[in-house]
Formats: C-alpha cells, structure tokens, sequence
C-alpha cells in the first residue's frame, strides 16, 4: 500500500477532471492516471462500447475495481469516472483523501461535450437526464469532496490553480 493520491478528481462528464488532472500532475510533478482509461486499457474498447454490450452494472463492476486498484497503487493525480461516487465501497475508500469535487452546471455541459454521443446515460433528451444524473449526484461529490471548485466560465489552468489552492497543495 502507498501513501494513497495527492489528489483525486470527481465530477460529472465533461467537467474538465482528464484536462485539470494532467495540469495538476505537471504542477505536482507527479504522474497522472485516470481510471476510465485503465478500464478501456484493460478491456480494450471505450466505455460506450462496454455499456452497449455488457450493460451498466457490468461496467460499474470493472470501475469499482478499477479504483481500488488505482487508489492502492498511485501517488500522484488521479481522477474517477463520473459515476464512481456510486458507490458505496468508493465513497468509504475516498474518505480521507484529498479529493476536489469539479462542479459545473447543464448550459456548461452542453457547452463543452454537447451531451451527445459516446455518453450511454445520455442517448435520450441529454439535458434532462444529465439533470437528473446531477440531482441523484451532486450530494455524493460533496459527500466525499474536501474541497468544491465550480469549473463554470474558467480555465483548465484557472480550475488546476483552484484545486491547488482549495486543497492547500504547493507545486513544485
């Protein structure tokens, strides 16, 4: 067992945790690793294709193996899908750790991935069902989040500076 990540990035689709986190990683000098890109490494097709063939419970099983996995083994930035927090063995797992919450809301969703395809829980009225999504949500971030950083009309580089000041994490 390691001393667990520097930090841990949560948030809905789309709100910047891939972008964020490598800015975060070079600002640490620390490596990055995302665990929705170790679950396409190891079954060797994108998530869309995983919820479309073996379905979502299939797929939550490889996430929450996948983040066991990662929160063992990393020392650096790490960030989770955005269904992780589902959970309940993830939320007791991130307890403890520092973890930023990378807030938005729908009009900045739809601004930045259109809420369109390759997103399988958003196929039908994306705006609605991504409300919805952040309504069962929302309180499990919080719940497992120290800090809370609104990524709404920012930079990757401006939300990257938030966390780090939020969470009090100097780079080198």
């Amino acid at each position: 067992m390691t001393g667990g990540p520097l930090v841990v990035l949560v948030g809905p689709m789309g709100s910047g945790k891939s972008t964020v986190g490598a800015l975060l990683a070079e600002r640490l000098g620390a490596p990055y690793r995302d665990t929705d890109a170790d679950i396409v490494a190891a079954e060797g097709r994108e998530i869309a294709d995983i919820f479309v063939e073996d379905g979502e419970e299939h797929f939550r099983a490889l996430e929450r193996a996948a983040v066991r996995t990662a929160v063992a083994e990393h020392e650096g930035v790490l960030a989770l899908g955005g269904g992780a927090i589902l959970d309940a063995g993830t939320r007791e797992l991130l307890a403890g750790l520092p973890v930023a919450y990378l807030s938005m809301d729908v009009e900045e969703a739809v601004r930045r991935v259109g809420l369109g395809a390759a997103r399988p829980l958003l196929a039908v009225n994306p705006r609605r069902q991504w409300r919805e999504l952040m309504e069962a949500r929302r309180p499990l971030y919080i719940e497992v989040a120290r800090a809370v950083v609104a990524t709404d009309d920012r930079t990757p580089e401006e939300v990257a500076q938030a966390v780090l000041d939020a969470l009090e994490l100097k780079d080198v």
